[in-house]
């Protein structure tokens, strides 16, 4: 084969092989002109796998590049993605704080480290692993929940007065063990200990099984109505999704084919697109 060729074929694998992965950060997009007031030069995500973009690169870890707050990868419209849009200057400044297993007593640790980042938009997704623990009896209590999370808060509100922070409601994951329990892939990678609180005995109808999935609903429940009070006490700089990402509809399309819980990239551009609104730019 002609040398000209090897090197067209060998260009054109890499590009396929780009396009399969997701690509990392996307090139250059086209900026809106001057920065408008208020948009963010430094940003920062805080909270648990979900904002990591966990599971959603074909294996169980983190892939921030799909993350719908500070994803910088092709497939996902973030909301860094969004942004650099408006502020060519916040290139390569959306850091990823969140991680894997976190709870809301991680929040203040992370804000810290927001704060380090001289962030000035910071987002929270926070709450789901306060309710998958192994039982019901070992859930945060909401009014824990509510004191760790207003100490995350207190450190943005302390040393980054200015910031603007968007607090998210906790994804409906009952409705996900509604949508899920009759199919038996999910079923089965669910007994492998994915919030077993909810998730375990996935097809039980035992009325002590229902009975611990409606506890979790409900605890859930009271976590989004701590967020909103806790973000109202915040004042006027912190956003609250009012509820946005709760009511996301998801369905197993929307959910990664290895653990069937944690957001594809589908869900993570879901996510993107349910709680842009709330951040307030447009």
């Amino acid at each position: 084969m002609p040398r000209r060729w090897v090197a067209a074929v060998a260009c054109l694998l890499a590009l396929v092989a780009l396009a399969c992965e997701g690509g990392g950060e996307a090139g250059p997009r086209p900026s809106g002109g001057s920065p408008a007031p208020g948009t963010p030069a430094v940003m920062a995500a805080l909270g648990d796998s979900i904002s990591t973009g966990f599971g959603s690169c074909l294996m169980l870890s983190s892939c921030e590049r799909n993350s719908w707050s500070t994803g910088d990868g092709l497939r996902v419209d973030s909301h860094y993605q969004r942004l650099l849009d408006r502020n060519s200057k916040l290139r390569g400044a959306a850091h990823n704080h969140a991680k894997p297993g976190a709870r809301a007593a991680a929040l203040a640790g992370q804000a810290e480290a927001a704060v380090r980042d001289r962030a000035d938009y910071v987002t929270v997704l926070i709450g789901a692993n306060d309710a998958c623990r192994d039982d019901v009896a070992a859930m945060t209590p909401a009014a824990t929940f509510r004191k760790q999370v207003d100490e995350g808060l207190r450190v943005l509100r302390t040393d980054r007065p200015k910031a603007r922070v968007l607090v998210v409601s906790v994804p409906d994951l009952y409705r996900l063990w509604e949508v899920g329990h009759t199919d038996s892939r999910a079923v089965r990678a669910w007994g492998h200990g994915v919030c077993p609180a909810l998730l375990a005995n996935a097809t039980s109808t035992a009325p002590a099984d229902a009975a611990r999935r409606a506890k979790v609903r409900d605890r859930i429940d009271a976590y989004n109505a701590q967020l909103k009070s806790a973000c109202r006490a915040y004042g006027s700089r912190c956003r609250y999704d009012g509820g946005a990402v709760h009511r996301v509809r998801f369905t197993l399309d929307l959910v990664n084919a290895l653990d069937w819980f944690h957001p594809n990239v589908a869900g993570q551009d879901r996510l993107a697109d349910a709680t842009w609104g709330a951040a307030g730019f447009d």
